[in-house]
């Protein structure tokens, strides 16, 4: 009988709704009159309310807040999270540091027991660029061979490749790998079947039995190696080498790891002689010289480049007198001003010593610099006189100690005076080379790190331990140059064949500007997330030569025309190489639990040099696959934004103070304001956060926490009575608490990790781990890793979190069942309001069609996330589900979760609603995401438990709002918006705009809005940006620098060739052949003139001479060439006042001063406005979220690079500093001419290769 009535009365509601729903349409607004303020309100309150109400129903977010009554609510301790975390780190790094520990003493006594082998010029190993898999075809012999090789007097050598059966493993990204053998790695400039070269890959090859040791040990390890001196890299486990670009330009003696392993930190002054004579080939030498030697330096090097001639001139004007960090972009600095160098007069070497002498002097004194060991490199073809009173005033005062070490590079083929720069070298502790071809410049500069390795090694027993800064396992530090420019000829390729299609109309100036705002948009994309490359940092340690004599052959003058060669036993201090292991980003991040940090909490760590080794706004890479210049150099102070309206790099005095006391590696807390950017970095929050740090030992590394102050200070806990073991004893399957398939957890947090086992998924791994908890005797282990010696433990579960996802699962298992219609007792149907009952009498079709709803969901602070989808009918429709949990696994890192609890701060009952940014552009359907943040409060503490939200059809949202407004919104003289709480559109009358930014739109009334305190202007800096200079490639001398630029050359010209044909064969338009000729015809391939500035310049090109009209479209579609560079760049955000009663939202329009009424849409991130459009409007003013270059008035030939170290930062050196020892005068070896025992024939081949390529 109560039913009945409840029943009669609900139909009369819905009778006086239909009636309200029917008038609403007739209610319409004159275009006479003015905006009424009362009716807006009405239709913001209106609609505010039936979305609250159907989110209400759709989410049942009561019931969800109901299910977590039985957790508790505790405080969270920073200081103790960040130490227990930092120990953590500090075992897995032990366990790391402990495997290259063993690497080393197998090297160096395997080298000392086999030091009387002979070198095995047949002997077979597992070449990664040559070893075969089962079924692969076996090469053929090469043929034709010659008998003899002329060079060298002995047969060429072939050897079989050997095969090896490989497996993919997830630990290695689906690498192929073999787990019993190890692979070498040799560059292409080094020769295999060298005697020095095959002997050492004879013996390193029983290093394979620590690499399998190690990993049994700690199968948590990834790659291990050996870099040898010579050379080549031995790798486990092995694989098959997989090259980035189509050389191979590998050298693990250009690594960091190496670099910083053979040698302690040093500052290197690099004098290049600029004497008339130093033209054509030998200008290209040195300046391939110069550029190698800068390839050889890292983050903890100083260095800086000067040319001589009657002056001493730096080659960046603005390093002069100082020494600069060897950082990628200050290394990117110096190279492209080496590049412009041309040679003038008579060089004067005494200035230029004398000035390299006392800039070094100056750079101890002042505490500047490494502070360690100190270099001067000089390249020329040679020196009148050897400088002795200079060197006697500068470097001899304290015999035998030499505090600057001289390496000398004899540029040219035919020099006379060798004998005086070889003198400078061999008199203070260096090494002279001899180069008369590029082929060896890679190989011959490299000499120079076994002779700064010598002190190292005479210690014998003190093995240094290094971590590099972060960096991309990538072959060469130019791949972004090279992918770079590939990219912006497959832009050309694109035009042109756009071009065939369209025709003409491509070249109006809207689809002109429409197509450059979209590949700007795609350098715009910077994401932080990227599977593109693997990041890593690496430990490697030096391996030293424990002889303390050999016997040599070297050349020997015995008179001004004869050399001779001789054997004797001599010191040496040799070092052979150096061992590593990779620890990838992502494995240190695990250890991190980010679940004890909570939404919107984070952690990084900072390195000495104040680099950050990963952070949330760690950005490295732009067009979503290509490197940026300076990736790895991004300092904390750059990504940690205070909130304090300072302009940009002038930095907050309490941050530097921060930034200091992290880099020192001291214990600390604070709190700060600061701005965060999220969402592709075009929204913006303005939060209060607590940050604390502490040391991670033995390392350089600092870990730093942080997390709101608002709601990151509490946190949700579970009982004793909940936890895993007692419900298991009350009977409870675990396995059954995680039934269906309608949920994920965070594919990136470690809940359990069994050391011995992959598994396809982390559904299937939890569920494996909870079978093994229900077993008896069932113990957590208590760390992720463990204490060397011991071994890691084979299995690992965070218990803290696992008894959190339990917990959740358990109380919201309910969820995931599709919501019921017209039932009684479904536990979703909210009786908070009529309107939440009647949608639950809906039939299911009619609701689906009325409110476009496609799916639910729900995500926990643990990372468990459930959904449930809404169909049209009864039966299942695949899709809608797998979409949604492809896309949104991630819980509390997700942008809806996010948001919508900073929004519960704002009104705790209140969904937030986006849609994707430039939605309108595309095709496909809009989906319109809605959340809400369920908190849990307890004994006056809050903290939130879980987000609820859905999904649904933006068409269904525009229907609606359409309903409430009328046809008031369909006239001409009424424009009517709902944007949301950073400026973007949610529902525009026209469609196309869904999703822009409202400045965008009518920049003159987002203007006004800011100036009436609706919305707030944020500027956030990007210290990571990349812009684009015009590119000139008109000096040939940067052919040298990589093949890289030789393989973009020939990719270009077949480019060129083949549009050139296709131009012929369809003849598109007569006469193009001929200017494209003009176009590309040009050797040194210059950049063509700028098109004309209108169409009717079309019959003269940029030399005035005469065309046909129909090859102008040519010069419109032809790409100016750029190159990549470092810059800063701003963004102007905006985000809504906070404050609840602002009385912008009292105010009524008034004719055309005031020609909109703005108003907030209850319980939602949502305003409506309804602007006048009768009033004239100011097209002029446009406001934008796009980034813009932030100038920094600086003259003409100064950069960003100047800048940035005229406000250069502190930093903590490493600790290991070995830059002497009393015993190395004794070491006499110092160069010489190159040896006529060098394969001469490999070096014709590669000087072949390098001027084809």
């Amino acid at each position: 009988m109560a039913w009945s009535r409840l029943l009669a009365w609900w139909r009369l509601c819905l009778g006086l709704l239909s009636v309200l729903v029917c008038l609403a349409p007739c209610v319409n607004l004159q275009p006479a009159e003015n905006i009424n303020y009362n009716l807006v309100h009405s239709w913001a309150d209106k609609l505010g309310m039936e979305l609250f109400h159907l989110g209400d129903f759709i989410t049942r977010r009561k019931e969800v807040q109901e299910s977590f009554k039985d957790a508790k609510v505790v405080s969270r301790n920073g200081a103790s999270i960040v130490d227990s975390m930092a120990k953590e780190i500090e075992m897995m790094m032990d366990l790391k540091v402990s495997a290259v520990r063993r690497i080393m003493d197998t090297a160096e006594n395997t080298a000392l027991s086999h030091q009387n082998d002979m070198a095995d010029k047949m002997f077979s190993y597992y070449s990664a660029k040559e070893m075969l898999e089962p079924g692969d075809p076996v090469p053929p012999i090469p043929t034709p061979a010659p008998d003899m090789d002329k060079d060298i007097g002995e047969p060429l050598i072939y050897v079989q490749p050997k095969v090896v059966v490989l497996e993919p493993r997830p630990e290695f990204h689906n690498t192929p790998v073999n787990f019993s053998v190890s692979s070498v790695h040799v560059p292409v400039n080094v020769f295999d079947r060298a005697p020095d070269v095959i002997k050492a890959i004879q013996w390193s090859e029983n290093l394979d039995q620590i690499f399998r040791d190690n990993y049994k040990n700690d199968p948590t390890l990834s790659w291990q190696f050996f870099g040898s001196s010579t050379g080549f890299m031995r790798q486990f486990p092995a694989s098959k080498w997989r090259k980035d670009v189509p050389v191979d330009l590998y050298d693990c003696r250009l690594r960091s790891w190496y670099m910083e392993a053979a040698t302690s930190p040093k500052d290197i002054v690099i004098l290049m002689d600029g004497s008339g004579s130093m033209l054509g080939q030998r200008l290209d030498i040195a300046k391939h010289v110069v550029n190698t030697i800068l390839d050889t330096l890292g983050t903890n090097d100083f260095v800086n480049i000067f040319t001589f001639d009657k002056e001493v001139t730096p080659v960046v004007a603005c390093f002069e007198d100082t020494l600069i960090q060897a950082n990628l972009g200050n290394i990117r600095e110096l190279k492209e001003g080496i590049e412009s160098f041309k040679p003038k007069s008579i060089a004067n070497y005494t200035a230029a010593l004398t000035k390299a002498f006392e800039l070094l002097e100056e750079t101890k004194l002042s505490s500047r610099g490494a502070q360690c060991n100190q270099a001067i490199m000089i390249i020329g073809d040679g020196a009148p006189e050897n400088n002795r009173e200079v060197f006697e005033l500068h470097n001899w005062r304290d015999p035998p100690y030499k505090p600057v070490r001289v390496f000398t590079y004899l540029i040219g083929k035919e020099v006379a005076n060798w004998d005086d720069i070889r003198w400078m070298a061999c008199e203070n502790q260096g090494y002279y080379v001899h180069l008369s071809d590029t082929a060896e410049v890679r190989e011959m500069v490299l000499n120079y790190i076994p002779v700064m390795a010598r002190p190292l090694v005479l210690g014998r027993h003190d093995h240094p331990v290094i971590w590099s800064q972060v960096y991309a396992d990538i072959e060469d530090t130019k791949l972004s140059d090279y992918l770079w420019d590939i990219s912006q000829c497959e832009y050309q390729k694109a035009d042109v064949l756009e071009y065939w299609q369209v025709h003409d109309r491509m070249l109006e100036p809207n689809e002109m500007h429409r197509r450059k705002y979209r590949r700007m948009k795609e350098t715009w994309n910077q994401p932080v997330d990227s599977n593109v490359y693997q990041f890593m940092t690496t430990v490697s340690m030096p391996i030293y030569d424990r002889r303390e004599n050999a016997n040599i052959t070297e050349e020997v003058l015995i008179n001004e025309a004869l050399w001779e060669l001789q054997t004797r036993e001599t010191r040496i201090a040799n070092i052979l190489g150096v061992a590593g292991t990779d620890v990838p980003i992502n494995e240190i991040k695990k250890l991190l639990s980010p679940f004890t940090l909570g939404v919107n909490g984070y952690a990084f760590i900072v390195t000495n040099n104040g680099y950050v080794l990963f952070h949330p706004d760690f950005r490295p890479i732009f067009q979503g696959y290509i490197l940026k210049p300076s990736y790895n150099s991004v300092d904390m102070i750059e990504v940690e934004l205070l909130d304090d309206d300072r302009p940009a790099r002038d930095f907050n005095p309490v941050l530097m103070t921060i930034r200091d006391s992290i880099i020192n590696q001291s214990t600390g807390s604070k709190w700060m304001l600061v701005k965060n950017h999220f969402d592709e970095m075009k929204r913006v929050a303005r939060i209060k956060r607590q940050y604390y740090w502490t040391a991670i030992k033995k390392t350089p590394f600092t870990l730093v926490i942080s997390y709101p102050e608002q709601y990151g200070v509490s946190h949700m806990d579970i009982r004793a009575d909940q936890e895993i073991h007692r419900i298991s004893i009350k009977g409870t399957n675990l396995r059954n608490v995680f039934s269906g398939k309608r949920w994920k957890i965070h594919p990136d947090w470690l809940f359990c990790k069994h050391s011995n086992r992959t598994f396809k998924t982390p559904e299937i791994e939890l569920l494996y781990f909870l079978e093994r908890m229900s077993e008896p005797g069932w113990r957590w282990p208590g760390s992720r890793s463990a204490l060397p010696p011991e071994h890691a433990a084979a299995m690992f579960c965070d218990r803290q979190l696992m008894q959190a996802l339990v917990f959740d699962a358990r109380v919201t298992g309910w969820f995931s069942n599709n919501t019921s219609f017209n039932s009684k007792d479904d536990k979703g149907t909210s009786a908070s309001s009529p309107i939440a009952v009647l949608m639950g009498l809906l039939p299911r079709n009619e609701f689906k069609q009325r409110f476009g709803v496609t799916v639910a969901f729900l995500a926990t602070h643990s990372g468990l996330t459930r959904w449930h989808e809404f169909h049209s009918n009864a039966a299942e429709e695949s899709g809608v589900g797998e979409t949604f949990s492809q896309n949104n696994t991630r819980a509390i890192d997700e942008i809806w979760y996010k948001r919508a609890v900073d929004q519960h701060f704002v009104r705790e009952e209140s969904f937030v609603y986006s849609v994707p940014f430039d939605a309108g552009e595309s095709n496909s359907e809009i989906l319109v995401t809605a959340s809400h943040a369920v908190f849990h409060n307890e004994g006056g503490k809050t903290a939130p438990a879980a987000v609820v939200g859905f999904q649904f059809q933006h068409s269904a949202l525009y229907k609606l709002f359409h309903n409430i407004t009328g046809n008031a919104c369909a006239v001409d003289d009424k424009d009517c918006y709902i944007l949301d709480n950073n400026g973007y559109v949610v529902i525009s009358t026209r469609v196309h705009e869904t999703g822009r930014f409202f400045g965008e739109v009518n920049g003159a009334i987002m203007k006004r809005l800011l100036e009436e305190n609706v919305y707030k202007q944020v500027t956030v800096y990007d210290y990571q940006a990349v812009c684009f200079e015009s590119k000139n490639d008109n000096n040939a001398s940067s052919m040298l620098l990589s093949p890289l630029i030789h393989l973009l050359r020939v990719g270009k010209w077949l480019l060129h060739t083949a549009l050139w044909y296709i131009v012929q064969l369809l003849q598109w338009a007569p006469g193009v052949s001929s200017h494209y000729a003009d176009m590309y015809g040009d050797s040194n391939d210059t950049e063509p003139p700028p098109p004309e500035p209108h169409p009717e310049h079309h019959g003269r090109n940029g030399n005035g001479h005469g065309k046909k009209d129909d090859d102008y479209w040519l010069r419109y579609l032809t790409l100016h060439r750029t190159r990549l560079k470092p810059c800063d760049m701003k963004r102007e955000l905006y985000t809504l006042y906070k404050e609840k009663d602002n009385v912008v939202y009292n105010m009524t329009a008034h004719a055309c001063e005031r020609p909109f009424v703005v108003l907030p849409i209850p319980f939602s991130n949502l305003i409506l406005l309804v602007i006048d459009q009768l009033c004239p409007r100011d097209g002029t003013v446009v406001l934008t979220v796009n980034p813009q270059p932030i100038d920094y008035h600086l003259s003409v030939n100064d950069s960003l690079a100047c800048y940035k170290q005229a406000r250069e930062f502190n930093r903590m050196r490493p600790h290991s500093c070995i830059s002497r020892h009393a015993n190395e005068s004794g070491i006499k070896l110092c160069g010489k001419a190159c040896s006529v025992y060098a394969n001469l024939g490999l070096l014709l081949l590669c000087h072949i290769l390098s001027r084809w390529l």
